[in-house]
């Protein structure tokens, strides 16, 4: 674990998924209408809740500190078997939700952004939490998932 690099893959995830984002609203096909309060609602939840999960992710996440001072962060069994299941539960939303969009009064496009924004949001602040905690830890402090090894 480099803190000092941290912040390159939620650069590259932030950079990727905006593209996803802008080239699928150029998609031929897709509904273009404007988003609506509902539609705006549904990303805003999309980023909450992925920030929310990426914040857990980073906290459960185990770092070991070595003599030398280097750190290996190491997740939870309990945590990726829990993560796993949210992204399968997630998937199976987005086949349900995506064709069903319009009976509810959202944009398709609104929908399958606002997934894009979870996972963007999620690996955006768990890095972040995980980068805070290295960063404690290196400079001596205490942490709650923090190992010692000789």
């Amino acid at each position: 674990l480099r803190p000092q690099w941290m912040w390159v893959m939620p650069l590259l995830i932030v950079v990727l998924i905006g593209l996803g984002i802008w080239g699928s609203s150029q998609a031929p096909g897709v509904s273009h209408r404007p988003f609506g309060p509902l539609d705006y609602g549904v990303l805003a939840l999309g980023l909450i809740l992925g920030a929310a999960t990426g914040w857990w992710r980073g906290k459960m996440t185990t770092i070991e500190r070595h003599a030398d001072g280097t750190l290996k962060a190491q997740a939870s069994p309990i945590g990726l078997i829990l993560i796993l299941g949210l992204m399968l539960g997630r998937r199976a939303l987005a086949a349900w939700l995506e064709p069903h969009a319009a009976d509810f009064g959202l944009s398709v496009l609104a929908v399958a952004d606002a997934f894009l924004l979870f996972v963007a949001a999620m690996i955006v602040v768990q890095r972040l939490e995980m980068w805070i905690r290295a960063r404690r830890i290196l400079a001596g402090q205490t942490d709650d998932h923090v190992e010692r090894l000789p």
